[in-house]
């Protein structure tokens, strides 16, 4: 008799875990596959969790988060998009946030709608759940069309996930694509979960957001890209009041609170000015996205740090085996898409090494289509 519970045969293993199994031999590899920045903490944050910690605030803090954080998540929406957040509750990372949103809304054989190319845990977690996940392919431009969404609603739908800048893609939505998808959602009374945890890092146009839109929007952010606090596990979700208790009452028997330290630092991350870090990284787009579309068909992401071109040739599972035996650790598209034709790039990296991934695809590319 399997001691594991039947729900674990609705999840596989992180594509991404296993691409790092493969590469684990890789001596100083050309790494272009890590989702994180490549900048550390600000000072001033490290300075304020260092105090903290020295001051005694170690403690569990209430489940909703201190009252300090969560005005000033409100204040931050307020000042950069002109709408303040209602009803905010503090959570473990972002990847804490949609879990419990999941958790609390997901009903087995609910049906929940988000765009192909999709971040891992949106498939995994709804299937968890016994949900269905009903993918949207926006192939090859990457933007959720509100017609899209509207044609693949039925009786069971309950929700729709939105996330912009797009992990694996980069892709952006604009203030128009995201009112005509609320729209759509308010039509059908559809739950909308907005993963915005990339707003801060725009190149092209002001970044738009889901808040305000429609009541029924839960808006997750946090402070893993933005302030390159990965591991302090601190973010934040606003929304429906029904849903916010629902979630804080979970996190009660789960997560019980994000790090208390990391909660008094993430006030002043969020004062925090980004345009350095965005120049960067507009810069590194440029450099990557340029480089690529020499070699291959690609689109030009908006945000984020990643970029997600079409391997020459077809077979992206493929073409990756052959880049990380030539010392290149990339991701294959698969992992994020029901298609196994692109592969995914993070340019979260510095530039010598962008080159290096460069040089190496360049050669790959001839090679497959030579």
């Amino acid at each position: 008799m399997s001691h594991l519970a039947e729900r674990m045969q609705c999840i596989d293993a992180s594509g991404i875990r296993k691409v790092f199994a493969l590469a684990a031999k890789m001596s100083n590899p050309v790494n272009l596959s890590i989702g994180q920045p490549d900048y550390d903490v600000d000072d001033a944050v490290k300075e304020i969790a260092i105090a903290s910690i020295r001051a005694g605030f170690n403690s569990y803090t209430q489940t909703w988060g201190i009252e300090e954080l969560r005005e000033a998540a409100s204040a931050y929406y307020e000042r950069r998009f002109g709408v303040p957040l209602h009803n905010v509750m503090i959570t473990s990372g972002v990847s804490g946030g949609l879990f419990l949103a999941l958790l609390a809304t997901v009903n087995p054989g609910d049906e929940v709608i988000f765009a192909d190319p999709y971040f891992v845990m949106y498939k995994h977690l709804t299937r968890l759940l016994g949900g269905t996940p009903v993918l949207i392919d926006t192939y090859p431009g990457f933007k959720l069309r509100a017609e899209s969404v509207a044609a693949a609603i039925t009786d069971r739908t309950k929700l729709l996930i939105v996330n912009s800048p797009s992990n694996p893609t980069g892709v952006m939505m604009s203030g128009d694509e995201l009112r005509a998808l609320a729209d759509v959602a308010r039509r059908h009374d559809l739950l909308v979960i907005s993963d915005e945890i990339y707003e801060s890092l725009s190149y092209d146009a002001p970044p738009a957001t889901m808040a305000g839109l429609h009541d029924r929007v839960l808006i997750l952010n946090g402070f893993s890209k933005n302030a390159g606090m990965t591991g302090w596990r601190v973010g934040f979700a606003a929304g429906p009041e029904d849903v916010i208790q629902a979630m804080n009452t979970l996190q009660q028997y789960t997560f019980v609170c994000a790090p208390s330290f990391a909660q008094k630092a993430a006030v002043a991350a969020l004062e925090a000015d980004m345009s350095a870090k965005v120049a960067a990284y507009r810069r590194k787009r440029d450099l990557v996205y340029e480089g690529l579309a020499a070699i291959t068909e690609v689109t030009r992401p908006d945000g984020a740090f990643y970029i997600f071109p079409k391997v020459p040739g077809g077979d992206g599972d493929a073409f990756v085996k052959r880049a990380i035996e030539n010392n290149l650790l990339v991701i294959p598209g698969s992992v994020f898409s029901d298609r196994h034709t692109h592969l995914r790039i993070s340019f979260a990296a510095p530039d010598e090494t962008i080159r290096k991934g460069l040089d190496i695809l360049a050669r790959l590319a001839a090679e497959t289509q030579g």
